[in-house]
């Protein structure tokens, strides 16, 4: 069973930090390219960044210079540094997969942004 499970959202102040994680299970993780995706209230979901199999990274222009997106093929595990963090970040934040066709979301995690 494929499993992606978003930890380490919650409440930061203007200017803060988050790591977010996103542990997997069922899948041959090296192989795959993982994204974060967020969901910002009243929006549509929208690409946050993303890193291939081969560990390039791309980002939205919104979190460039601000977030960096890294994994570890050891521990199944995509993290998301977010920095300098803005109460436009606030949304749901979700992990996402893809290897071929096969593609697989997690359940999300709040990041709220708010003083």
């Amino acid at each position: 069973q494929v499993r992606l499970v978003e930890f380490g959202g919650g409440l930061v102040q203007p200017g803060g930090s988050l790591r977010l994680s996103c542990t997997t299970s069922g899948i041959n993780f090296r192989l795959y390219a993982m994204a974060w995706y967020r969901q910002r209230p009243g929006r549509e979901r929208e690409f946050v960044s993303r890193i291939t199999g081969a560990g390039a990274t791309f980002y939205a222009d919104s979190v460039e210079e601000r977030f960096t997106i890294s994994k570890d093929n050891a521990k199944n595990t995509m993290y998301m540094q977010m920095n300098r963090l803005k109460p436009e970040d606030t949304g749901v934040y979700y992990c996402y997969g893809d290897w071929g066709k096969n593609e697989y979301w997690g359940q999300g995690t709040q990041v709220t942004v708010s003083s």
